[in-house]
């Protein structure tokens, strides 16, 4: 169910540490071209486990039998912080359709919070592969409720999650509310969050550090 991408110290994990440093993160087109290219090695990663099959294809020279996908992805994102991610994986799957999904916060003046979740374009999903981008799994609970919604709007074949760090409660919530059949792909992996639901050690707000401070809601 769940792979750490930076599990085996290849330059993803390089990426992540610029994602976290302070020193770095106040250079947004770094952070948002380092999560654009964790999503592409979650592309590829992906595309591995998927069905391919043999066509011909014409060359000057003669014919060749090359191995194509059978089927390209439905590529879907939370915005507005997934878009870097996202856009990582449409460079590698370039003719997928595409979903966004308008999902974030409501902070009541108790300090909690629920997710809303307002807006969503989204192409057929019946019988497709669908990976849904966030650059941050924390509590979960934005992503159960975009995979809930998804699966209101058709029967995808299966789901994976991409996310550039995941905390340990937001694994244990999306198995909890969706079974074990949703894939978490991660840059990587922190077992914290703070009592506003934020992880530990984390690297703070990633849809700010991508596109500057928002006011709150």
């Amino acid at each position: 169910m769940i792979v750490n991408l930076s599990k085996h110290h290849s330059l993803v994990s390089n990426w992540v540490s610029e994602l976290r440093d302070i020193s770095v993160q106040g250079d947004r087109m770094r952070f948002r071209r380092n999560l654009e290219r964790i999503g592409e090695v979650a592309a590829y990663e992906i595309s591995k486990e998927m069905a391919w099959k043999t066509v011909e294809i014409p060359t000057p020279m003669g014919v060749h039998e090359s191995k194509v996908l059978e089927q390209h992805p439905v590529l879907a994102t939370i915005l507005r912080a997934g878009l870097p991610l996202h856009n990582g994986m449409l460079n590698y799957f370039d003719k997928a359709d595409n979903a966004f999904i308008s999902a974030y916060r409501k902070h009541h003046r108790d300090g909690s919070f629920e997710i809303s979740l307002e807006y969503m374009s989204c192409p057929p999903i019946d019988g497709r592969m669908v990976i849904i981008s966030d650059p941050m799994l924390a509590t979960g609970a934005s992503l159960v409720k975009t995979i809930q919604f998804m699966k209101n709007e058709g029967s995808p074949k299966d789901i994976h999650v991409v996310v550039a760090i995941a905390c340990t409660v937001g694994i244990e919530f999306i198995r909890r509310e969706c079974g074990n059949n949703i894939k978490i792909w991660c840059g990587d992996i922190d077992d914290e969050l703070t009592a506003k639901g934020y992880i530990v050690p984390g690297l703070g707000d990633a849809g700010d550090l991508a596109f500057g401070s928002k006011m709150q809601s």
